[in-house]
């Protein structure tokens, strides 16, 4: 089997075992994802840059420690979700988040952006990608992790449910609910 072929779990036990590049194939499958989690959630592209590289020192940390109980995805969101919890209540008490400033439009124009696009698609991909931003920004906080946990960690609803502690049924609620809102919010663009 091809490196790129191996299981996230095999991976880890790997990278665990002393094999270096099996982290750094690791970090490149899910770097992206975690990482626009963690901004969709903050709306700050230098603290997601933060909170991104502590997420990884933590899975470094932790490697030798997990138990594949669950898909490794579901144990690097958990981690990504919980690093994001104590870095916002641990800004909130030293500074709102709005008052650091919002990047979200540009960053999310930069990632969905076509190289080769001209200028018209650029402006439609870019007001695209600030109704997105700003519709995930008006819904209730426990819709958007939910939702981000599992648009961008392709993750089950068990799967979220058991990273935000929630059960099963408030889950799907919650999935649902943000469906519908993004929906009504977004419609001119379907």
């Amino acid at each position: 089997m091809r490196d790129e072929e191996d299981p996230d779990e095999s991976l880890l036990g790997r990278y665990a075992r002393g094999d270096a590049a099996a982290f750094g194939l690791l970090y490149r499958r899910h770097e992206l994802r975690v990482w626009r989690y963690l901004e969709r959630n903050v709306g700050n592209r230098a603290i997601a840059e933060e909170l991104l590289q502590e997420v990884w020192f933590a899975v470094a940390r932790e490697a030798s420690r997990y138990e594949p109980s669950a898909r490794f995805t579901t144990w690097l969101f958990t981690i990504a979700r919980n690093r994001m919890i104590d870095a916002v209540r641990t800004r909130r008490q030293q500074v709102s988040l709005q008052s650091i400033g919002y990047e979200a439009e540009a960053v999310t124009q930069q990632l969905t952006a076509e190289p080769s696009a001209g200028p018209l698609a650029a402006v439609l991909v870019r007001d695209q990608a600030a109704a997105l931003t700003q519709a995930l920004g008006q819904l209730p906080r426990e819709q958007r992790d939910a939702f981000l946990l599992q648009i961008e960690g392709d993750l089950s609803v068990e799967e979220v449910a058991a990273i935000t502690r929630s059960s099963f049924e408030t889950t799907k609620s919650r999935l649902r609910y943000a469906r519908a809102k993004l929906r009504e919010l977004l419609k001119e663009y379907a």
